[in-house]
């Protein structure tokens, strides 16, 4: 099973079940060391700066971002 038949069958399950899971794997995410979560942020941004470059219509200008997240905070 790869993970995306995984995620596939997961999202099938009711809310409650789903909620579970995720608590779950949240929950896993805590016992990480500083090195594990500080690769995992690695990972992240090394994928968005590549999908970035290959999309550059996907950018986002800085004062639109800024904008939402203070609307959000209001």
């Amino acid at each position: 099973m790869t993970i995306f038949d995984l995620e596939s069958e997961v999202l099938k399950l009711v809310p409650k079940d789903r909620a579970r899971i995720a608590q779950r794997l949240l929950e896993s995410l805590d016992a990480l060391s500083e090195p594990e979560i500080e690769s995992l942020w690695l990972d992240k941004t090394e994928r968005r700066d590549r999908a970035l470059d290959a999309d550059p219509t996907r950018a986002i200008p800085a004062d639109e971002v800024l904008r939402e997240a203070r609307s959000r905070l209001a």
